[in-house]
């Protein structure tokens, strides 16, 4: 009997034990749903709600000191990679509290820029995902035209003076280039050169085809159509102009 109710009281003591380690693993889950929510990383600050701050931001500053927050750049630097903004301006002088969430300088996936800064300066997103698989691309056709005596892993034409790329004569997989403006895949392509490009025509063309009323102008620049009807800038970009009723990739 004696050893019975031992039995009895050392049973009740580990279900006790499972019950008060159950308890606190639900208070911790509990106390881990309660965290704010402005520090969980999917209630963060979204990317068009932090260009919109960083406009009023830029835009004020400029109100109140007659120059931008940006850094400096080469005259070389393309016009779509050019003004970065300084956000350290921005934070020093108490235009923004913090650095948004999707800045690079934060951790985040996209470099903010200023575009028109002689006229309206805009901010626009770089997304730094497709600029380092571009810089890949760019990586891998150096080593290709290194090691083959100049010659290019050419694989049709894109345009005139541009071929798309071979990937199979590199020995890689062909990456997944994604479309800021309409999140198809984009195709990358290279001049005479070697030097690697992404193709936006086929989102200048769709964005065109949206506003049928108007026709570009032969020797307009048609990265402007992109940019003007969305946040992002086109990534490493050729120009384009108008030619035989469709964009056409040319020399800058």
């Amino acid at each position: 009997m004696m050893r019975g109710r031992k039995r009895e009281l050392r049973s009740a003591a580990v279900s006790r034990s499972v019950m008060l380690i159950t308890l606190i693993a639900a208070v911790i889950s509990i106390s881990g749903c309660m965290y704010p929510k402005s520090e969980m990383k999917q209630n963060q600050v979204a990317p068009k709600e932090a260009v919109r701050n960083v406009q009023a931001a830029i835009d004020q500053y400029q109100s109140e000191t007659g120059m931008l927050p940006m850094k400096n750049s080469s005259e070389d630097t393309p016009v779509y990679e050019k003004f970065l903004v300084d956000f350290s301006q921005l934070t020093n002088k108490g235009y923004i509290s913090s650095i948004p969430t999707a800045a690079f300088e934060n951790g985040g996936n996209y470099y903010f820029l200023i575009i028109n800064e002689e006229t309206k300066p805009q901010i626009k997103l770089m997304n730094l995902v497709t600029y380092q698989q571009a810089n890949d691309i760019q990586s891998w056709v150096n080593d290709y035209k290194n090691s083959h005596d100049g010659q290019l892993p050419a694989s049709g034409q894109a345009y005139p003076g541009y071929s798309y790329i071979d990937y199979k004569a590199m020995n890689k997989k062909s990456p997944d280039l994604r479309s800021d403006y309409s999140f198809q895949t984009l195709a990358a392509m290279m001049d005479e050169t070697g030097r690697v490009y992404i193709d936006y025509g086929p989102d200048i063309m769709q964005v065109i085809q949206k506003h049928s009323d108007v026709k570009p102008s032969a020797d307009a620049d048609l990265r402007t159509v992109l940019v003007d009807s969305d946040q992002y800038v086109p990534v490493k970009a050729p120009a384009y102009h108008w030619v035989n009723n469709e964009p056409q990739a040319v020399k800058s």
